[in-house]
């Protein structure tokens, strides 16, 4: 089995994210940037089925620009195969995005598309149920547990009821939950070794795909400060602000 897993690159989530000031966007300057978790859990996870002999192959890939490339050298380091990134200078929406990563899909031929069921700096949530209709795939959202049996995956999905297991047959897209596993350590050996892979650069025109944006970005604004909190003196008090008091609630 052949396995494409995305890697996407971010803004730290322990970073504080700040707005331009002509709030226009988030301001990415000197911001530390890293691979986006829930890709980080798909890239440890496509590593895990190549180390149990479920997997032949792993190829990451990503789309943006030259820096990019930091977070294909993280996933080489986690110990996938090959890297690739779709070049492309300006940012890219989700429907380009699954576009470009069909494409790929039809050049690489792989069995099992992996990725990130969101990412954290625009948190869309559709890459991957995109990129399933536009296979005509089955696709499994939101696993926290995948077991390998024949052409056919068990998939655990994480539901606002509990959970619940789907069976998706090969080939298929699947999402990943923060809690499908824990990203392993890289050592430092790893780390340089992986500044020496090559990383394969497709320009994304070659994918026949328009990187146009569709939509309009009206503005972007911080939340508002929190409210300080109140002190009460007694517990009856406290239930009666939470009763009657709507601003509390």
């Amino acid at each position: 089995m052949k396995i494409l897993v995305t890697a996407k690159r971010v803004i730290d989530s322990t970073v504080r994210v700040r707005v331009r000031p002509d709030g226009s966007g988030v301001d990415k300057a000197h911001a530390k940037m890293a691979m986006n978790p829930f890709d980080e859990t798909a890239v440890e996870e496509a590593v895990r089925l190549k180390e149990a002999g479920k997997a032949s192959e792993v190829v990451a890939v990503t789309l943006g620009d030259a820096g990019s490339e930091e977070v294909l050298r993280t996933a080489l380091a986690f110990g996938v195969d090959r890297a690739l990134r779709v070049e492309s200078d300006e940012p890219l929406e989700p429907l380009a995005v699954s576009k470009a990563l069909a494409a790929l899909v039809e050049r690489e031929q792989p069995d099992l598309v992996l990725m990130g069921k969101q990412a954290i700096d625009d948190d869309s949530n559709q890459v991957g149920q995109m990129l399933a209709q536009h296979l005509g795939w089955g696709q499994a959202t939101f696993a926290c547990a995948l077991a390998v049996g024949g052409e056919e995956l068990q998939v655990t999905r994480e539901v606002d009821g509990g959970r619940h297991t789907v069976a998706v047959r090969l080939p298929a897209v699947v999402t990943t939950e923060l809690d499908l596993n824990q990203p392993r350590y890289i050592k430092l050996p790893n780390i340089m070794k992986a500044k020496k892979k090559p990383i394969d650069r497709v320009p994304l025109a070659d994918l026949g795909v328009d990187g146009a944006p569709r939509l309009e970005l009206l503005g972007v604004s911080e939340p508002p400060p929190r409210a300080a909190g109140e002190r009460v003196e007694s517990v009856a008090e406290l239930v009666d602000r939470l009763k009657n008091d709507a601003q509390v609630i």
